[in-house]
């Protein structure tokens, strides 16, 4: 009888309203089950950055970058988008409006929570590490440091007995190739690290 009725409602419905509530639907669940695997200590967000590479590395890292493409806000985006779109439809508003204020609402969603996760991250960070007692230690090159004033690479340092990924430059003329192994001379912005090669 339930499936009977759910039947007849969603055959009344017109084919934008199927696709708004479809979408409505399918990432309020996924939301639910996001939501309810933050509580019990599964994350399983994969962040993004702007050109689309997967940081599978983010548990080990100190770079608290501000990121909007990640699996939470994707989900986020949808949810607002789809229930929007499904509030302007049945408030009899036309398909032109009713996209512009789904993508809207469902970015302004997506960029809230890229920025919460910032902000959790950061907290995170300044709570459990000073990345200050990364200075005069050893590390090994991760991703090639490009020479002085030409960009940064990333170093693997461990830091209070745990092993980090984290943003390092040289003032070195030649890059520092992965795999090297590098002293940190200094510490720049609580966030960069100034090594050089060891040899």
């Amino acid at each position: 009888m339930l499936l009977l009725t759910f039947g007849n409602w969603w055959s009344a419905l017109s084919g934008i309203q199927q696709i708004f509530w479809g979408i409505s639907i399918v990432f309020s669940v996924l939301f639910c089950i996001q939501f309810i695997f933050g509580l019990i200590g599964i994350d399983a967000d994969a962040d993004m950055d702007i050109s689309g590479d997967l940081d599978t590395d983010a548990d080990y890292s100190l770079d608290a970058d501000f990121t909007v493409f990640s699996t939470r806000s994707i989900i986020a985006f949808f949810t607002f988008f789809g229930w929007t779109g499904v509030a302007s439809l049945n408030a009899g508003a036309s398909l032109m409006t009713t996209l512009i204020a789904s993508s809207i609402s469902g970015s302004l969603a997506m960029v809230m929570v890229g920025f919460l996760m910032w902000q959790f991250s950061k907290l995170s960070q300044d709570g459990n590490i000073d990345i200050n007692d990364a200075l005069f230690q050893t590390g090994e090159v991760y991703l090639r440091i490009p020479p002085k004033d030409k960009g940064q690479g990333k170093v693997h340092i461990n830091i209070q007995g745990s092993l980090k990924e984290v943003d390092a430059i040289t003032e070195a003329t030649d890059a520092i190739p992965t795999g090297a192994f590098v002293k940190v001379v200094e510490v720049v912005d609580n966030r960069l690290l100034l090594v050089n090669q060891v040899k």
